[in-house]
């Protein structure tokens, strides 16, 4: 049986370790939301200090909008 492995960032180019995509990527995500689903605005606000930490790498080839979205977007209460 395969082990699960955890989908996190490399840096500085913030893609997943595992599957290679931009992170967070879709298995990423849903572990955060697992793990944050109590707790909304600490999800968010642990993303706001990881897109802090990305935009230092990849500002100048993404720009802060695109890195915005890539980080927090996706997680906002619908």
């Amino acid at each position: 049986m395969p082990r699960y492995r955890p989908h996190v960032a490399a840096r500085p180019s913030w893609r997943c370790r595992v599957c290679g995509a931009a992170w967070p990527c879709s298995p990423a995500r849903l572990a955060l939301l697992g793990e944050y689903r109590e707790n909304r605005t600490g999800l968010l606000i642990y993303l706001a200090t990881l897109l802090q930490e990305a935009d230092g790498d990849l500002a100048n080839q993404l720009g802060h909008d695109r890195l915005r979205d890539r980080f927090l977007t996706w997680a906002r209460a619908r």
